[in-house]
This record gives structure tokens, C-alpha cells and sequence, in this order.
């Protein structure tokens, strides 16, 4: 079984792109909290990146930013590329399936998030988001 259900913070706006077949897909880093302190009484947080697409992933990129509290359940996945100096690199993150908004910042940019095609991101821009300011907003749980 492969199954992953995290509840954190955004820190940064989602990276949007158009993927060659047509689907939206939307990257974010999601701080995490641990349910305990370190030695020095601080609660550390984990720092997982999250991959999510369709549907889910234009309705986050639209409403959530840098700072919005949200679920995400969905399941672990590896991969590997090459980097510019021929080394090989690992990257674990969560294939997400399913995300809740609890509570929501807006996107710095107003209106539609902006969207790359596949063919203007590499892999080494992959974990670079951009990062600005945002409006605090709220919705409903269902």
C-alpha cells in the first residue's frame, strides 16, 4: 500500500505548467510540522515537494499561494534525470491525488496563474517557485 495524507503550508505560490498532452500540472513545497519538539523546544518541520494535476491542479493554483493551509493525500513516488553535469539525481516526492483548502492566500499574481509549457521548464527549475506577496481568504470545509 502506498498512500500519504500531509496537512501544512505552502511556501510558495504553486508552479504551473501545461504538460505536452494537454493536462495542467501543478508543483509546490509543503512545510510540514512534526508532532514534536527538538532539544531546543521547537517544533522543526519537513519540507515535502508535491506534484498534482487536471483539474486539482488549476482550483489549487487558482486559490492557494505562499502560506495557505491545505491537505494533500496521495501516494510517495521516485524518479531520476540527468543533470547539466551528467550527474544522476534522486528525487522522492508525493504524487498528489486529492487537496483540501483549509485556509487559503491568494496567488500573488490576480486572476489566472501564469502557466509554462513543458518545453520552457527543466528539470533544474522544477524546484525553483516564485515567491510574492498574497491576500488572506477562507472557505468552507465540506
Amino acid at each position: 500500500m502506498n498512500h500519504v495524507a500531509l496537512v501544512g503550508r505552502m511556501t510558495k505560490d504553486p508552479d504551473v505548467r501545461m504538460i505536452g498532452d494537454g493536462r495542467m500540472q501543478a508543483s509546490f513545497t509543503l512545510a510540514v510540522n512534526r508532532s514534536f519538539k527538538n532539544q531546543q523546544g521547537d517544533i522543526d518541520a519537513d519540507f515535502i515537494f508535491v506534484t498534482i494535476w487536471g483539474r486539482t491542479a488549476e482550483n489549487t493554483a487558482k486559490h492557494c499561494g505562499k502560506g495557505s493551509l491545505i491537505g494533500v493525500s496521495g501516494r510517495i513516488q521516485t524518479r531520476s534525470y540527468e543533470r547539466d553535469d551528467r550527474t544522476r539525481a534522486f528525487v522522492t516526492q508525493v504524487a498528489g491525488e486529492d487537496v483540501r483548502f483549509l485556509i487559503t492566500k491568494k496567488p500573488s499574481s490576480e486572476g489566472q496563474p501564469t502557466v509554462r509549457t513543458q518545453a520552457a521548464s527543466t528539470a533544474a527549475d522544477h524546484f525553483e517557485l516564485p515567491s510574492q506577496g498574497h491576500e488572506k481568504e477562507t472557505l468552507p470545509i465540506f
